[in-house]
C-alpha cells in the first residue's frame, strides 16, 4: 500500500509492522515495568488491527486476468482466495475417499 492510500491517524502496514516488531521484542525482553508493558501491549493489539485491516483491503484489490477483451484489454473477475482452498481441500477429501473404499473393496489395509 501506498502513503495515498492511508487513514489519516494510522501508520502505513510496513510503519505498523515495524513498530510492532520492536513492541514485541522489548515485551519479550521482560525489562519494562509492568505499566510501561501494558501499555505496549495496547500499542500493539491497535498495530495489529491496523495490519489485519491494511491486508483485508488488500486482499480485496487483488484481482486475477482472466482473458483478453475484443479490445486486447484484460478483462478480470474479483480475487477469492477461498475459492481455492474449498477446491482443494474438496479434491483431496474426494481422493482419501476413493482410496478407502477402494482398499475396502480389496481387503488391503496398506
Amino acid at each position: 500500500m501506498s502513503d495515498n492510500d492511508e487513514t489519516p491517524g494510522e501508520p502505513a502496514l510496513e510503519s505498523a509492522m515495524s513498530e510492532l516488531s520492536q513492541i514485541v521484542a522489548k515485551l519479550e525482553s521482560g525489562q519494562e515495568s509492568l505499566d510501561e508493558s501494558l501499555a505496549q501491549f495496547e500499542r500493539g493489539m491497535t498495530l495489529l488491527r491496523v495490519c489485519h485491516r491494511r491486508l483485508d483491503e488488500a486482499s480485496q484489490r487483488i484481482e486475477i486476468v482472466t482473458r483478453a477483451g475484443a479490445s486486447g484489454t484484460p478483462e478480470t473477475q474479483p480475487f477469492d482466495g477461498r475459492a481455492t482452498l474449498q477446491k482443494d481441500s474438496a479434491v483431496s477429501s474426494t481422493a482419501t475417499k476413493r482410496a478407502v473404499s477402494d482398499d475396502e473393496e480389496t481387503g488391503v489395509l496398506f
